[in-house]
């Protein structure tokens, strides 16, 4: 019944996601302040149509926000679905094969900006509410927040949930706006890294100084500070910074079995990156440390002459950006000040040092016995017909943390992207196949809640 439904209606609902893609909602770009406004009215009409109770546009410190609902009985469950309406900006142009705003159909595949990332997704749950809605199967109450400043830090939603707190209460937000490991291999994201960043500066004389003339007395900021960074990790991988591993959680042995099954080909991958070898933490995969382990990495790093020719200087400066990946359970604020302190403890007496704490956001993670990831699960497995493989990633997406902090209930990532749908990149796309499979399993997802609600 679901599957056809879906087919039956695929082409009114793909031209009502194309109404929403042709409006280019890019949330960066000043231009298009009046196009967010024209989505966010845009999506409010969607949601009406396919059976709230209620829609409406609510102002924000930013962008505006649209909050939709159905309450189906005061006392059962409710879900909150939450995604966003902005997009990134679609240059260079002339890298697209298509319009980026004009969505078309070629190859099996949707071809425009916003496509996947978060339109054609967010999609699938507006089609997946609208199925239960009309055929009368949803037990539980609906709740939906789309945000408009996603793509540039979600700058307003913080404030905006912590203002309305009542009325975005539930108890499990699900997302779509990650991916799948391969269109026959179905995952859902169960981790999200956090991140601290950091500019450190190093000085050493009060001016450039003659290399000649000096050299040898003097300390040159450059290689202490390549030697401060160098010094952080060992020959294992491991990072010697006085508790930073304090709070990270390891994995179950359940979990990593599960990890171990993801199929992964080593030598491809290092071909891909062109690379002879790769190196990490010791005892881990390369899929366990770049989504369940911490990292520390240099971004960038600059000091003394860098022009054409030769000048034989040493400089009074050097600098560099440092962040590290976060695991769920670490504080980036203590994680911060946890660097800031270890540098402060170990730079020598011949330079000053000084650190600069920049931006920062928790990571998550959503246990696999958590009911609704059950629930997920089995909503996979009812349409790809085997059971999804729990991933966690090494990107973050801040958003979620605070959804946990301030509304205090966990989020479940049900993605549906893949790494060839370009999304950021021109050429974005998402399979039709996909999408339709998409929206049953959001429906399946439905249905499974309620069993265990």
């Amino acid at each position: 019944m679901i599957k056809k439904y879906v087919e039956e209606n695929k082409d009114r609902m793909l031209e009502e996601l194309f109404s929403l893609i042709r409006i280019p909602s890019v949330s960066a770009q000043p231009a298009h302040k009046e196009d967010m406004v024209r989505c966010a009215e845009r999506w409010k009409e969607l949601l009406l149509e396919a059976g709230v109770d209620k829609a409406e546009v609510m102002p924000s410190k930013g962008n505006p926000m649209v909050y939709a609902e159905r309450m189906v009985d005061p006392n059962a469950k409710t879900v909150l679905v939450y995604g966003h309406y902005d997009v990134m900006p679609a240059e260079p142009f002339e890298l697209w094969k298509t319009e980026p705003f004009e969505p078309v159909i070629k190859d099996g595949h949707i071809w425009a900006r916003g496509a996947d990332d978060d339109k054609g997704q967010s999609f699938m749950q507006a089609k997946a509410f609208e199925y239960l809605n009309k055929n009368d199967l949803l037990k539980h109450n609906m709740k939906f927040i789309f945000e408009g400043e996603e793509e540039i830090g979600s700058g307003s939603l913080g404030p905006f949930i912590e203002e309305h707190k009542e009325l975005l209460a539930c108890d499990v937000i699900l997302v779509s706006d990650t991916g799948l490991i391969g269109p026959d291999t179905p995952s859902i994201t169960t981790g999200l890294r956090g991140l601290s960043y950091w500019q450190i500066e190093v000085t050493g004389p009060n001016r450039d100084l003659h290399s000649g003339t000096f050299g040898g007395a003097v300390a040159n900021p450059i290689n202490v500070l390549c030697k401060l960074i160098a010094d952080v990790t060992g020959p294992d991988g491991k990072i010697r910074i006085p508790g930073f591993y304090d709070d990270v959680e390891e994995a179950s042995d359940e979990e990593r079995k599960l990890v171990a099954s993801i199929p992964f080909d080593e030598e491809e991958y290092k071909k891909s990156l062109g690379v002879k070898a790769l190196f990490g933490e010791e005892g881990y995969s390369t899929i366990e440390r770049t989504g369940y382990r911490p990292t520390f990495d240099v971004c960038g790093i600059w000091g003394g002459y860098t022009g054409d020719g030769a000048k034989t200087v040493i400089p009074s400066k050097a600098y560099a950006k440092l962040s590290s990946r976060l695991v769920p359970h670490q504080d980036h604020t203590k994680i911060s000040q946890l660097v800031v302190d270890y540098f402060n403890s170990v730079a020598p007496d011949y330079v000053t040092v000084n650190v600069e704490k920049h931006h920062g956001g928790h990571g998550y993670v959503c246990p696999i016995d958590f009911p609704a990831y059950k629930a997920a699960e089995r909503g996979f497995e009812a349409v790809f017909g085997k059971r999804p493989l729990p991933v966690r990633i090494g990107g973050s997406i801040p958003i979620i943390s605070t959804f946990e902090k301030l509304l205090g209930v966990k989020t479940v990532l049900m993605g549906f992207g893949l790494e060839s749908n370009a999304i950021h990149s021109p050429n974005e796309n998402m399979p039709v196949d996909l999408w339709l499979k998409g929206i049953e399993t959001i429906i399946n997802f439905h249905l499974e809640y309620d069993k265990e609600a």
